[in-house]
Formats: C-alpha cells, sequence, structure tokens
C-alpha cells in the first residue's frame, strides 16, 4: 500500500509507536515491539520503567526507544526529572518526552518553567527532548508562550499532548495548534502531534499541518488503512 504523499516505510518513519496505558502488560510490550520491527515503525514509545526490555526486544532492529518524564502532570520537581531523563538514557532511551509543568505557566512562574525545560534538556545532552504541552489545559496564547519558551530552552520537538488530560472536552492533538506552531517556531524545531490519531486520513491531515511526528497506539490500522478503537 502506498499513499499519496507518503511511501508505506515513510509514513512508519513518522510514528512513535506507543503503548504507555497504566496497565500494560510484559506480554503488551512484545507485541508492540514485534509490531515496530514488522512495520517499521520510527520508534516505540514506552514508560521509563520498560526501557531496558525495551530495549533488548528491539536488539537488531532500526526501531528506536522512546520513554517519558515527569509523565502524565508535569509537575514533579525538576530534579526528580532530570534524573529520571538520566536514567532512561543510561538504560538506553534514544529520545526523551518529558510533560511540561503546567502549574508553573498558570502561575506565571516562567523563570521557573525556562529552568525546568532547560535542567531536562542540558541532563539529555545530545538525546532529543520532546516538550508535551498538554494543550488541552491551555488557552491559545498560553500555547503560543508555552511553545516558544520551550524552543527557547532548548526543546527539539514541541509535542501536543499526553493523550490523558482529564476534565477537558478535547484531550488529544489539534489541527489548529499544529497550524499555529508550525507557524511561531523555527523550521529546525520539530512538531510531535499525539493523542487521538487512530486512522490514515487523520495522520495525512496532521503531516500535511506540519507535524513531524505522531504519537499514537494506531500504528499498524494507520498504516493498513483501517480505524482503530481507542483514546489514545
Amino acid at each position: 500500500m502506498t499513499y499519496p504523499e507518503l511511501s508505506k516505510y515513510e509514513l512508519a518513519q513518522k510514528i512513535d509507536h506507543t503503548l504507555l496505558k497504566p496497565t500494560l502488560t510484559f506480554s503488551e510490550l512484545e507485541r508492540t515491539c514485534s509490531e515496530a520491527i514488522e512495520y517499521q515503525f520510527k520508534t516505540v514509545c514506552i514508560p521509563p520503567a520498560w526501557v531496558s526490555p525495551t530495549n533488548r526486544l528491539l536488539k537488531g532492529s532500526s526501531v528506536q526507544t522512546i520513554t517519558v518524564v515527569g509523565f502524565p502532570l508535569g509537575y514533579s520537581t525538576t530534579n526528580s526529572k532530570t534524573q529520571e531523563a538520566r536514567q532512561a538514557i543510561d538504560e538506553g532511551a534514544n529520545e526523551i518526552d518529558m510533560v511540561l509543568n503546567v502549574s508553573f505557566l498558570k502561575s506565571r512562574e516562567l523563570k521557573l518553567l525556562s529552568t525546568d525545560v532547560e535542567a531536562v534538556v542540558q541532563a539529555c545532552g545530545e538525546v532529543p527532548v520532546k516538550v508535551i504541552l498538554e494543550t488541552a489545559y491551555l488557552t491559545e496564547s498560553e500555547r503560543q508562550e508555552a511553545a516558544l519558551l520551550c524552543e527557547r530552552a532548548g526543546a527539539k520537538f514541541i509535542k501536543t499532548s499526553t493523550g490523558f488530560a482529564s476534565g477537558v472536552p478535547e484531550t488529544g492533538a489539534r489541527l489548529s495548534d499544529i497550524l499555529l506552531f508550525r507557524k511561531i517556531l523555527k523550521p529546525s524545531t520539530l512538531i510531535k502531534a499525539s493523542g487521538g490519531i487512530r486512522d490514515t486520513a487523520t495522520a495525512l491531515e496532521f503531516l500535511r499541518a506540519g507535524a513531524d511526528r505522531l504519537g499514537t497506539s494506531s500504528g499498524v490500522a494507520i498504516l493498513k488503512g483501517s480505524k482503530a478503537e481507542g483514546n489514545y
């Protein structure tokens, strides 16, 4: 199967094959890694506790390992985030997705927020950092402010969502946010759309809008041209 803009392989290389649900089991991790290898996804995104087993399961393949830091709420201490990131990298994580401290942003503690992001970026060295803004909790002006702050702090990617926001009507990625970020960010700053991308048409819409990577647990369905059920 091919797509108008991308080959099947090219589309797969835009996907972070994601398994972050709290009830995940090792057998599900094995299946996720097997799918990632079979379909040639760019990465597998898993919780920090599963970095080492994931590396073992992906050994010999081109699929990389991503993990999350300060997930899913983002308001753990800066020190705990940096330690979590360093340990994950020591265990083989190739990219780090950290959650923005929305509480700092809402409190207008922008220096603390910038320091938080900068500390994780510095702790990660050459390993790319994606900052998850959790856009569902933010106004448009806050999204813009947060994206630019994270860019200045050294983030390689701006990411939309954890997929686990609660108490808000929309919890995942929105095309309007991708368009906003692509308009205001430097071309060298990449964008990851995550949450709610479950079919081929939606995936391509986000890529056309300017997303460079897609975080989804529905990668297989996207490549097959079907639609997955679920929330992430």
